[in-house]
């Protein structure tokens, strides 16, 4: 296996973090049977603070700033490529891959290609400035699939989001997790796309009986597989 190392662009938000890199791990372990110690990539991680805020628009400026800034220092540091679990902060995806040396791997674009071949209706479940920005909607516009983003689910993935972030209260989580499911499968919803970092660490166990397209889970299995075709 190669030993060059992996970039990973974390902390948006904290509590992400961890479990993206618990879940770049696992695919290690599923994708070509790590076990010793000494089998799993070196990964350099930088956890960075982003000016992103629940109550306030976004200042686009200081957070595209923030994040590049961020890609380049760790890009200093001598990774093969870079891997930036966070959804919004593909919305600036092509200006931040254009000031990079190095792939800075779009995890909007390999999330759409993981589509289940059977979807027809799927929901969109991101925060208002992923949903609002049109990422996974322009993405998908050349398929069939119908892609939902309703202002009364987004209300209610807000609060969980917002449970997530500041409450710390994972059963209060689970259950607004869960409320939402049951109306996307009364509403004939047949996929839920989930687009936030945040809903993964917290929800991942509770699946309901839709199919569940997770976008940190793409990005964490892309991340293993480019990493092994180094070389």
């Amino acid at each position: 296996m190669s030993a060059k190392t992996i970039g990973i662009l974390a902390g948006m938000g904290p509590r992400s973090t961890a479990p993206f890199v618990d879940l770049v791990i696992t695919e290690c372990q599923r994708q070509y049977g790590a076990q010793q110690d000494i089998d799993f990539p070196p990964l350099m991680i930088y956890s960075l603070p982003a000016p992103f805020y629940l109550d306030r628009p976004v200042d686009h400026q200081a957070l595209e700033a923030t994040i590049s800034a961020g890609l380049q220092h760790l890009a200093s540091t001598g990774v093969a490529f870079i891997a930036m679990p966070c959804n919004t902060a593909h919305m600036y995806y092509a200006q931040l891959a254009h000031k990079l040396q190095i792939p800075l791997l779009n995890m909007i674009d390999l999330t759409v290609q993981q589509v289940p071949p059977t979807t027809q209706r799927m929901a969109l479940i991101a925060t208002r400035t992923t949903q609002s920005a049109g990422l996974y909607q322009q993405a998908i516009q050349s398929s069939p699939v119908v892609l939902i983003a309703d202002e009364a689910w987004q209300q209610r993935i807000d609060a969980l989001i917002r449970t997530i972030k500041t409450e710390q209260d994972i059963p209060k989580a689970q259950r607004l997790w869960s409320d939402l499911i049951q109306v996307c499968e009364s509403t004939g919803i047949d996929t839920v796309l989930i687009a936030c970092t945040d809903i993964t660490a917290a929800v991942t166990a509770l699946r309901g009986n839709v199919a569940v397209l997770d976008a940190t889970e793409c990005l964490a299995a892309t991340v293993v597989a480019h990493w092994s075709a180094l070389g």
